[in-house]
């Protein structure tokens, strides 16, 4: 660990975690709206499924977590099936999936995490709530281009202002690091006061309820 002890968020999955910090990602934008506040940490593997990561899962997290560990699940997001034959079809031969079979993964991630009363955010209906998603959510069909990434953060966001969790982790309740006032701080308008800046992206950062 380097620096002072702040909250963590792991970014655990497969390429749409690993490619979260490219093209405006959803993790980029996570660590940006969480800087000086919480470390955002990729653990994103490229082509893998549930299967594969179970098989490094306590390599990623520790056996036992701390009793404040907080769990919140990304459902299996829709895809634009014409994009998908017109872009990856050529790197990866036929690819059979259809957003029938994502609505069938969704829905039944929701229900495990219902039953295991755990927060499962529904990306499949979220992102379909929007008219255009077809053409404007992905890169290739799968993958999410920078407006897609806003709606998995605005989601993410809402599960974690919601939450009745202790402490809350919504990014407007956690204090800004090393925020106090210092006489290096850089000099105001008038050549003698200095201005703390800790805390100068927060109007920047409004959009992000």
């Amino acid at each position: 660990m380097v620096g002072p002890e702040r909250p963590q968020f792991v970014l655990f999955g497969s390429s749409i975690v690993q490619l979260s910090f490219s093209n405006e990602g959803w993790g980029s934008i996570l660590a940006d709206i969480y800087a000086r506040k919480a470390d955002i940490l990729l653990r994103g593997y490229c082509g893998w499924n549930s299967r594969r990561g179970l098989q490094v899962l306590e390599q990623i997290f520790p056996k036992s977590l701390s009793p404040t560990t907080r769990i919140i699940f990304l459902s299996t997001p829709p895809i634009n099936e014409q994009q998908i034959k017109e872009t990856l079809s050529g790197k990866f031969g036929k690819v059979n999936r259809t957003n029938e079979d994502c609505r069938v993964y969704s829905e039944a991630c929701l229900q495990l995490c219902q039953e295991m009363d755990v927060n499962c955010i529904d990306l499949w209906t979220a992102v379909q709530q929007r008219d255009d998603w077809l053409t404007t959510c992905f890169t290739d069909g799968i993958h999410f281009s920078p407006e897609g990434s806003k709606i998995v953060v605005k989601e993410i966001l809402k599960v974690l202002r919601e939450a009745e969790w202790e402490p809350s982790l919504h990014w407007k309740s956690l204090s800004t690091e090393f925020s106090e006032d210092s006489l290096y701080d850089p000099i105001g308008p008038d050549a003698k006061t200095t201005i703390n800046v800790s805390d100068m992206d927060v109007e920047r950062h409004m959009q992000w309820e």
